[in-house]
């Protein structure tokens, strides 16, 4: 069985920077694009980014391109999305999400979820 547990959400003040962590099990790690979504409250959930298996390519939304980036470790089965400059506008449920495909940018292209991690900024 597939788990995706996500871990680092916090609520922070504007301007701020946070780490959010995914741990991965039940799944060859190192054949997936690892993606990170987000959902506000009555929203749709929103692609954020992704990172192919190899680490070596990745691709953002516009509106975080330049203050987030998301990494991996194939040897921890873990993906990291490094948030920097927050603004109140990216208080939302940040998902862990797993993938065969790449780029994986719409949310049905994802096999596996994560319960997701609360980030809340205050302006």
């Amino acid at each position: 069985q597939v788990h995706l547990v996500e871990s680092g959400g916090a609520l922070v003040q504007a301007g701020s920077s946070l780490r959010l962590s995914c741990a991965a099990s039940g799944l060859t790690f190192g054949a997936h694009t690892m993606g990170w979504f987000r959902r506000v409250i009555g929203n749709e959930r929103e692609f954020v980014a992704s990172i192919r298996w190899n680490g070596e390519n990745t691709n953002y939304a516009d509106s975080v391109k330049g203050r987030f980036t998301i990494s991996r470790d194939n040897a921890k089965n873990a993906v990291y999305l490094q948030l920097t400059n927050l603004k109140a506008e990216d208080t939302a449920i940040y998902f862990c999400t797993a993938s065969r495909l790449y780029p994986a940018l719409r949310s049905y292209e994802y096999d596996h979820w994560g319960q997701g991690t609360q980030v809340t900024v205050s302006s």
